[in-house]
């Protein structure tokens, strides 16, 4: 069979991917067999035929029905069922079958129109096998008698296009055509008078052709019966009789009345109401009054299957004459039929990184209704992120708006309402529920801005000390957080190796012991990753605060505790309680508590003689010195912190008590150098020689002598010679005033007023071998310390300073 191919489309806007803005149009005649090629979609849609399976393209169809299917592999578009145009559509002088060629990733859909023509298949057929006409043989020749006409359900030249009459007679002859309404007729027209004496019934066959190649024809018989005297026929009062009734009218209304009249009395006047059967209306849902022509529904009428009805009436008087007259009921629409919509494609779920314009989905709507019954507004309830929008026609398309947040919302439930403008307006609602899938967007978030952590110092290896936890609003992998050490700045060098996170639950480890005194604090940063794509982190500093454990003892740093015996302090016989000794300071590494000092007197000589500040750790006289008191005084203090539990160290220290030297101080401007010795001035000089006539006594010559060495030494002289000196000290240490052990030089020099004085290392090579050796003396004088006395020996609260009152006798150590 042969097809017709026509393909009738404006310019493609290639610009617009998902609809054409005219559709794609073919021609097809009707009856092809299944299979049959109508034409080549794909080529005519500017589509490569891969593109068709790449893009799972498919039909669809408004009605429901699959009258076409699409070759894929070659996109030519095949007859999917044969095709009968009388069924599909009727009389309708055109017959269009619409569907839409959608294709998918991206959706675009092409409106296709496949036009069904034609072909003569149909012959005419006549609503009745033989029709009987009473004729009057008063008839007059050219007296017309209507005949119910063939109908063919062919259209166009297909459909009748004349009549005959088998065999031709010289009575009758037939005549068709059109009135000006519009309406086709037949008539029976007589040529010649009847006369029932010669021939009282008369037949012959009624042919009616239409205009196929070849041509189709249908036959009737008519029956003529020459009839006496009734020489009027019934006659309606209009043509064409038009009624309307409500689609949804109730069974036995009235639809429209018919009249008719006859010029005949008697029974030949009488006339009767019939309908005219015609081909497909069996059985009728109307039923006519045969005496008073009222027609009456018998069943109620529905305007979405027939618009209107065209009935034929024959009126029939007494005399067998009749009349012929057509009614055309208009069904009027009632607001029945609810809109409907028809989802064509539909993407759930949507990622929610999906940009604004996203088609979510299609969908069409129509209402079988006709006028303001049949036209349909649709509208998206409440919905800021959504939006419909007119495709094409009756398409409408659910898109995007804005940008879609799943961690905001995850599931939209969008309701779309489709209603008419009837009174009162039905509506149809379609749910469409769009899942958003989850994109990777948010980063992990910490609980803390930044976390603090303690440790206590020594701790064992592997200590558990805290946790940093961080969540992340997305869903599934992207929100699988692991934690990890990071540099703060990349630049920086790699994290500490004493501090480990666990990956999966961020609990933070110390692996070794850690030393206070060496660090007390140690930042890190650790990084929260999750197992996105890209994957996102976030960076939290961890500051980890070592506590301090009392692991240190205290360290007596005054008087030095060494191998060498410790120094011996000065105290004058003649000191009052609260006479500051010595003090002992110690530190301690550690902090806070574990390094608050207390000192306490552990061990003495004579316990009841000094007192040592439990705070300051002064080491100060108890009670005045007496003469029970050994001269050589030996302490022990305890120095102790304040930990738990405390620990301590001991400073051992030693006192001389010595009775020649009473309230022994210098001069604060008498302060010396080791290397140097101490300056002095005059006073100290004059004080020296009072100390010099008191310490010696001894008879006036030598208080002259020293007169003399003092106008020798503003003479810029020595004043004491090493011999003088030497004997002078022998003399004391033999008066018991000094030990033997210790000799010391005393040079004084000249100057304007100040005068230095200095003391030497012991001058042993002047002393006898019994004072100098070491190891001589007795057991407290072996205890004494060796080497050079300094002014913080002879003034240990006030280094450098000596009385300038007269004195008696001078204390060395």
């Amino acid at each position: 069979m042969a097809i017709a191919r026509q393909v009738l489309c404006l310019s493609a806007f290639l610009s617009l991917p998902r609809a054409r803005s005219e559709p794609i149009r073919y021609s097809v005649a009707e009856e092809g067999e299944s299979g049959s090629v109508v034409a080549n979609v794909a080529e005519d849609a500017g589509l490569a035929p891969a593109q068709l399976s790449a893009r799972r393209a498919r039909l669809a169809w408004e009605d429901g029905r699959q009258h076409f299917r699409l070759d894929r592999g070659t996109g030519r578009l095949v007859v999917a069922e044969r095709l009968d145009r009388e069924q599909l559509c009727g009389q309708s002088g055109t017959c269009t079958l619409p569907f839409e060629l959608l294709l998918a990733n991206p959706l675009q859909f092409f409106r296709v129109e496949v036009a069904v023509e034609d072909i003569n298949d149909h012959s005419p057929i006549f609503p009745e096998q033989q029709v009987t006409f009473k004729i009057p043989e008063t008839s007059n020749p050219g007296s017309r008698f209507p005949l119910e006409g063939a109908q063919d359900l062919d259209i166009g030249s297909n459909s009748i296009q004349a009549y005959s009459i088998a065999p031709e007679n010289e009575y009758f002859s037939v005549s068709f055509g059109s009135r000006r309404n519009g309406d086709k007729y037949v008539e029976l027209v007589l040529e010649k008078p009847l006369d029932r004496e010669e021939e009282a019934e008369l037949g012959f066959s009624l042919i009616a052709m239409d205009g196929g190649t070849p041509p189709r024809s249908g036959t009737t018989q008519i029956h003529i019966v020459v009839l006496d005297v009734n020489d009027n026929s019934p006659v309606f009062t209009q043509e064409r009789y038009i009624g309307q009734v409500l689609e949804n009218a109730p069974e036995g209304s009235v639809v429209v009345k018919v009249v008719a009249s006859d010029l005949d009395t008697g029974p030949n006047g009488a006339i009767s109401y019939q309908f005219s059967q015609a081909v497909g209306q069996s059985p009728s849902a109307f039923v006519i009054d045969p005496v008073s022509g009222e027609i009456k529904l018998t069943k109620p009428l529905d305007f979405e299957v027939a618009e209107n009805h065209e009935l034929s009436v024959r009126a029939t008087d007494g005399g067998g004459l009749s009349a012929i007259c057509k009614v055309l009921v208009e069904v009027v629409d009632v607001n029945d039929n609810a809109p409907e919509l028809a989802v064509s494609s539909f993407s759930s779920p949507l990622p929610e990184s999906a940009s604004p314009g996203t088609v979510v989905a299609l969908f069409t709507v129509r209402d079988r209704d006709a006028g303001a019954n049949g036209k349909i507004t649709c509208a998206l309830e409440d919905q800021l992120s959504f939006s419909l929008r007119l495709a094409y026609k009756n398409y409408y398309e659910l898109v995007t708006v804005s940008t879609l947040d799943r961690e905001e919302t995850a599931r939209y439930i969008l309701t779309v309402t489709a209603a008419d403008a009837g009174s009162p307006p039905l509506t149809t609602t379609q749910t469409f529920t769009v899942d958003i899938s989850d994109v990777n967007d948010n980063a992990p978030v910490f609980n803390q801005t930044s976390y603090t952590m303690y440790v206590r110092e020594n701790n064992v290896p592997t200590v558990l000390v805290g946790a940093v936890s961080a969540s992340d609003a997305d869903v599934g992998p992207n929100a699988k957080v692991t934690y990890s050490l990071a540099p703060a700045h990349p630049a920086e060098r790699p994290p500490c190796s004493c501090i480990s996170v666990n990956s999966e639950n961020g609990h933070v480890f110390v692996l070794r012991p850690l030393d206070y005194e060496h660090v007390r604090q140690i930042e890190v940063s650790v990084s929260a990753c999750d197992a996105g794509s890209p994957r996102l982190s976030a960076n939290v500093t961890v500051r980890l605060v070592v506590v301090d454990e009392n692991d240190n003892a205290p360290l007596v740093l005054h008087p030095a505790q060494d191998s060498s015996p410790p120094s011996s302090e000065l105290v004058p016989v003649s000191a009052e309680a609260g006479y500051l000794v010595t003090k002992v300071v110690a530190v301690d590494a550690d902090s806070g508590q574990n390094s608050w000092l207390s000192y306490h007197l552990l061990k003495a000589t004579d316990p009841g003689l000094f007192a040592v500040g439990a705070q300051s750790g002064e080491v100060r006289l108890r009670r005045p010195v007496t003469e029970r008191d050994a001269v050589k005084q030996k302490l022990v203090v305890l120095v102790r912190d304040n930990g738990r539990p405390p620990l301590s160290a001991t400073a051992a220290l030693s006192a001389l008590l010595l009775s020649d030297f009473s309230e022994v101080r210098l001069p604060p401007s008498s302060l010396a150098t080791e290397d140097e010795g101490s300056s002095l001035t005059t006073y100290l000089i004059i004080s020296l020689v009072f100390v010099s006539l008191l310490f010696l006594a001894s008879m006036v010559a030598f208080v002259a002598h020293k007169v003399c060495k003092r106008k020798e030494l503003k003479g810029g002289h020595v004043l004491y010679g090493t011999g003088n000196l030497q004997s002078s000290l022998s003399e004391a240490a033999s008066a018991g005033t000094l030990p033997h052990a210790y000799c010391y030089e005393i040079s004084l020099t000249t100057g304007s007023g100040n005068s230095e004085f200095k003391f030497l290392k012991p001058i042993l090579p002047s002393l006898p071998p019994q004072h100098c050796a070491r190891g001589g003396g007795t057991e407290d004088e072996q205890d004494l310390p060796r080497g050079p006395i300094t002014m913080e020996d002879v003034a240990p609260d006030n280094p450098g300073t000596l009385s300038a009152e007269p004195f008696n006798s001078l204390s060395f150590t």
